[in-house]
């Protein structure tokens, strides 16, 4: 099943960043998207997850093109359907972690997975405020409140840039075991190619274009 379907974009700043990028994302796949800084990869995947409307082309999400969609309808598919992870976490700070994690799962309702917080090792952090939780741990506890949604499509921005090798390597795993699980695809930007070729494809954004290099 096609989860998500970009046909042409085109994206312009300052100077052309990228032009007729086309991609499909499919159940239980999931997609890597390298690039040089400042190649647009983050702005690709700001278009692809709704958040940027691009100067050209389309994108449909579950079939919907999302930017024909009323606002009320595109806040309704991005909150059941879309989970978003960035290197900055954008958690709460007025909360505890827990609470973050409660939020999730009141706008989804969706019950909070206890295996989940043990294979994130955040079980023990789930009553302290966010402040006193060191980056790795928000981020993971980030993770947490995306994967807490259970959505069908995972947009990762760097999301394991404040954590260690072994620790992104598991949280990957993660990722990919939960999209096995619940029917979902995940696309990933990311400087690391190691972590990269851990995905079903790879492209690279380069020269404006996207090629596929695995």
């Amino acid at each position: 099943m096609k989860l998500l379907q970009a046909t042409q974009l085109s994206h312009t700043f300052e100077c052309e960043l990228f032009s007729n990028v086309s991609l499909e994302l499919n159940t239980h796949e999931s997609i890597a998207i390298v690039g040089m800084s400042g190649s647009g990869k983050s702005t690709l995947l700001h278009i692809l997850a709704s958040l940027l409307q691009p100067n050209k082309g389309e994108v449909k999400i579950l079939g919907k093109d999302v930017y024909k969609l009323k606002s009320s309808e595109l806040a309704t598919l991005k909150r059941n359907s879309l989970g978003l992870v960035f290197q900055s976490h954008y958690l709460f700070k007025g909360f505890s972690a827990y609470e973050n994690l409660e939020v999730a799962k009141l706008l989804s309702q969706q019950s909070i997975d206890e295996n989940l917080l043990a294979q994130l090792h955040i079980q023990e952090t789930m009553q302290q405020k966010v402040t006193e939780l060191s980056g790795g741990q928000q981020q993971r506890v980030s993770i947490a409140r995306v994967l807490t949604k259970k959505p069908k499509l995972i947009f990762a921005d760097e999301p394991t840039g404040n954590l260690d090798t072994q620790t992104a390597h598991e949280v990957m795993e993660l990722f990919f075991e939960y999209t096995k699980k619940n029917d979902a695809g995940m696309l990933l930007v990311t400087h690391d190619t190691a972590l990269a070729n851990l995905c079903d494809k790879v492209y690279k954004l380069e020269n404006k274009s996207l090629i596929q290099i695995k």
